[in-house]
């Protein structure tokens, strides 16, 4: 359906990637991984034909259709987002267009027995039927379960384009690429701009997802929870497992002690060779013998030993000073912008020692909340750190802050003091910048080296309340892995907003979940109010599965479970023919492929109305 063959990708005499090659297939849903500059956007802008590669083809199927979501977006306009998606699938709207030139043309002509009548009610029926393939009937509704879905309410749908911001931006671009159903789905990063409750929702939009996924994404758990094959693209090479992430990341762990087995024995070989040549090469009757041992040494591939992402240097906080027992106290909080209230009559005190999540929908006030701490805004009320607290605050646009003209050395060696300024080297080593990368200067990094370094600078403070807002945006699963493991070694204590559930996951004792203008204090790991708490709304929108009662006899277990069987195959064959469906333009083709979902979906239904009675 898509292959890549033989791809090299050069920068400056550089192979981003060297004859790569690889075949995506019906029901792949790939995560594409690796560390930043690794190729992974670079890899969906050659399948789109945005980039082109050096060396290589690309070929896929005519009739596939693409959709693609980059990180960066530059789209203007003032239409409702409501019709800003609508207008979005050109194919429907230009079917919809063609039907009403052709019903039109039939009501003023009277040539009823003539070829050319006779061929517009073959085209008629024709596109009525790829009207109903595209759902055309139930595009507002599906527009507005998107929107829905993404974040919005009902009131904000039929607000302008261009009154919402780059991240609100973003989710109306996605809605707009979802609802155009394509058989390719290209997603850079979807997860940057969206809160836990959209992130699950695209979740499960995106396992059940009839079409190819391929996945860019920082986020771990995400990629688990949608992902069935692995490609990590690093030093060049491809990597690819047919496993989501964690899987992956296991077997390639086992995969490269096997490697540092082979090795070993290579090297063992290698040795004990040499010593026979030494030992024969001076003797008359074994020099020939010697000859073809040094010929089968030059000939002898070196096995390279490949390095994981997460292999690192581990980086230490600087021991924080002491501070009281109180770190923060709220008390009267409010907060509005114009007739919007965003908090009102809130209390809080934060505890020394402790790690809160702060969690709640985007526009609900996380980054309000933290301002007001920091007084970056005005406010009403009062909020006082405790005795001797000294506040670091991470923004989400502390990257920016950094001064373009230093070094990466120069501005660490800026705020280190004491012993850590002769570990600086090692430090920034820590936090992925080795060798030159350390003269590099700031205006030259990559938005992911910005945040890493702001990170770093940050972390070498000795302050004993952090505040970080979004602080793994931009960051990759190594940077992310070493961030996590130095919070976690933090004795001080900690305001976190994340949406990155696997990043949150055992690093946060509370939750502060701010919902109705206010912050309800949950004294639990994130994890467990995540489950608890959007657990119950999963169970509110999603169908109930159906579940075999342990007390049913093994007659109607193995009844159920051929019922079962027989299920999985009707669906297996109907995402084959919904496959088929994409790839042909033939009218007659169609027709007939919908005859037979037809059926099978009948047929479905007729067993799950089976699987549902039996043992009753």
């Amino acid at each position: 359906m898509l292959n890549l063959t033989n791809i090299t990708v050069s920068f400056g005499g550089r192979d981003l990637y060297k004859n790569i090659s690889f075949q995506i297939n019906p029901k792949d849903k790939i995560g594409v991984v690796g560390k930043n500059g690794a190729g992974k956007s670079t890899m969906l802008k050659l399948i789109i034909g945005e980039q082109k590669a050096t060396s290589g083809t690309i070929n896929m199927t005519n009739s596939l259709s693409i959709g693609y979501l980059p990180q960066e977006i530059n789209v203007n306009s003032n239409e409702e987002i409501l019709n800003e998606v609508l207008q979005a699938n050109k194919k429907l709207l230009e079917i919809n267009r063609r039907l009403d030139e052709i019903n039109k043309e039939i009501t003023t002509r009277t040539d009823y027995e003539s070829e050319s009548y006779m061929t517009l009610l073959t085209e008629l029926s024709d596109l009525n039927e790829q009207l109903i393939h595209l759902d055309g009937d139930n595009q507002l509704k599906d527009a507005e379960l998107l929107l829905k879905g993404l974040g919005f309410n009902q009131n904000e749908i039929n607000k302008p384009y261009s009154s919402f911001s780059g991240g609100w931006k973003m989710r109306v671009e996605l809605a707009k690429l979802l609802i155009q159903k394509p058989g390719v789905v290209l997603l850079d990063e979807p997860t940057n701009h969206l809160d836990i409750e959209s992130i699950q929702w695209l979740e499960r939009y995106l396992k059940s997802y009839a079409g190819i996924i391929l996945l860019i994404s920082h986020d771990k758990q995400f990629l688990d929870n949608i992902t069935n094959r692995t490609i990590e693209l690093a030093n060049g090479k491809l990597y690819d497992y047919k496993s989501n992430y964690s899987k992956y990341l296991q077997l390639r762990e086992e995969e490269i002690v096997t490697q540092i087995a082979a090795k070993k024995n290579q090297e063992k070989m290698v040795k004990h060779t040499q010593e026979l040549i030494n030992k024969f090469r001076a003797k008359k009757n074994k020099a020939a013998f010697a000859q073809s041992l040094i010929k089968k040494l030059d000939k002898l591939e070196d096995i390279e030993i490949d390095q994981l992402e997460k292999d690192r240097i581990q980086f230490q906080f600087p021991e924080p000073s002491h501070s009281g027992k109180e770190t923060l106290k709220i008390a009267g909080l409010e907060k509005s912008y114009g007739d919007k209230q965003i908090f009102k009559k809130v209390d809080l005190s934060i505890a020394r020692g402790e790690k809160i999540a702060l969690i709640g929908k985007n526009g609900m006030g996380k980054s309000t909340f933290i301002k007001s701490i920091v007084k970056d805004i005005e406010f009403s009320g009062n909020i006082q750190l405790g005795h001797q607290v000294m506040m670091g605050y991470f923004a989400q646009d502390e990257a920016h802050k950094l001064d373009p003209k230093k070094t990466v050395f120069e501005t660490i060696d800026d705020v280190a003091v004491g012993e850590v300024r002769k570990q600086i080297r090692p430090i920034l080593g820590s936090f992925l910048f080795s060798g030159e990368d350390i003269d590099k200067k700031v205006q030259v990094l990559s938005g992911g080296e910005k945040t890493r370094l702001s990170l770093c600078k940050l972390l070498l403070q000795p302050n004993n309340f952090l505040i970080l807002d979004e602080p793994t945006n931009h960051l990759d699963m190594a940077s992310k892995e070493i961030l996590k493991d130095a919070l976690n070694s933090y004795s001080g204590t900690l305001l976190l907003v994340s949406h990155d559930r696997g990043f949150l996951d055992g690093l946060t004792d509370r939750v502060y979940f701010i919902k109705d203008q206010s912050i309800k204090v949950y004294h639990e790991p994130v994890t467990q109010f995540i489950e608890s708490y959007y657990g119950n709304i999963d169970e509110k929108t999603e169908p109930k599965k159906v579940e075999v009662k342990s007390t049913k006899n093994k007659k109607f277990q193995n009844q159920q479970k051929s019922i079962e069987r027989k299920i999985t195959n009707l669906e297996e064959k109907q995402t084959g023919l919904e496959f088929e469906l994409y790839e042909t333009s033939d009218a007659d083709k169609i027709k007939n492929i919908q005859d037979q979902l037809s059926k099978i979906k009948s047929e479905i239904d007729k067993n799950f109305e089976l699987l549902m009675s039996v043992g009753n």
